[in-house]
C-alpha cells in the first residue's frame, strides 16, 4: 500500500479575508496554494501554507453558524473534529505572542502532556475555533 500522509484540514469561517490575514500573521501561513469561488453555492475558499508544508483551507459560506465550547473537553460532546493541534517550538512565547499581539483567546494555560517533555495549551482564533498548541522537547 502506498503511504498515506496528511494533506490539509478545512475550517468553516465567517470572514475569509479576516481569517486569512490572522493565520498569516499568527502562524506564517502566507502562501496561497489555491483560491476558489463557487457562486452557485455561495462558497469562497482559500488554501494557505507555510514553508514547512502546513496547509489549512478556509471556507466561507454566508449564513454559516459558529460553534463554541466552554472548554476544550466539551468539544468532544459532538462526534466531529474538535480542534486543530499545532506544534510550536516555544509554548510560552507562542501563547504570549498569540494572545497579546494577535488577539487569540486563551482557553487553558500551559500544562504538562502525557508524553515525556510535552506541554500543551488551548487558545481560540478570532472566530472561536479551538487551537491546541503543543511543545515537545524532541522538536
Amino acid at each position: 500500500m502506498t503511504p498515506v500522509r496528511f494533506h490539509h484540514i478545512s475550517l468553516s469561517v465567517a470572514d475569509l479575508s479576516a481569517q486569512e490575514a490572522w493565520y498569516g500573521e499568527a502562524f506564517g501561513l502566507t502562501h496561497v496554494e489555491e483560491r476558489l469561488e463557487i457562486p452557485e453555492a455561495g462558497v469562497r475558499t482559500v488554501v494557505l501554507s507555510d514553508a514547512a508544508g502546513l496547509r489549512l483551507e478556509f471556507v466561507e459560506r454566508p449564513g454559516s453558524s459558529p460553534v463554541s465550547h466552554a472548554d476544550p473537553f466539551t468539544a468532544t460532546a459532538a462526534q466531529t473534529f474538535t480542534h486543530l493541534a499545532l506544534q510550536v517550538p516555544d509554548l510560552d512565547a507562542a501563547i504570549t505572542r498569540l494572545t497579546a499581539e494577535c488577539g487569540a483567546g486563551q482557553v487553558s494555560p500551559p500544562a504538562p502532556g502525557v508524553s515525556e517533555g510535552m506541554r500543551f495549551a488551548y487558545v481560540t482564533d478570532p472566530e472561536g475555533n479551538l487551537l491546541e498548541l503543543i511543545e515537545t522537547s524532541r522538536g
